[in-house]
């Protein structure tokens, strides 16, 4: 059975937005689950599993982005990016 997930808008917290070592953290966790995860910022949609994705959004402290996604493990893979997310 597929699940979806509605967008979900979060506010980076870290110091560093999704500098190199946040943007590997996130996209190695979010590998780990058997589904489609995308991340939006700037008015950009990207691939949340991809490094150089997730970096190219260019997104920074405080800035907002929506996490979606689609597939089996949908609801597990956003609970746990919510939390890379939001780390401080």
């Amino acid at each position: 059975m597929s699940e979806h997930t509605l967008p979900i808008t979060l506010k980076l917290t870290g110091k560093c937005g999704l500098d190199p070592r946040a943007s590997a953290l996130l996209a190695m966790q979010a590998s780990h689950f058997n589904c489609d995860i995308t991340l939006a910022c700037h008015g950009h949609v990207v691939n949340a599993k991809s490094v150089a994705e997730v970096m190219s959004l260019g997104a920074m402290h405080d800035d907002l982005v929506d996490l979606s996604a689609n597939g089996e493990q949908a609801q597990q893979a956003v609970n746990a990016l919510i939390a890379v997310i939001q780390r401080p």
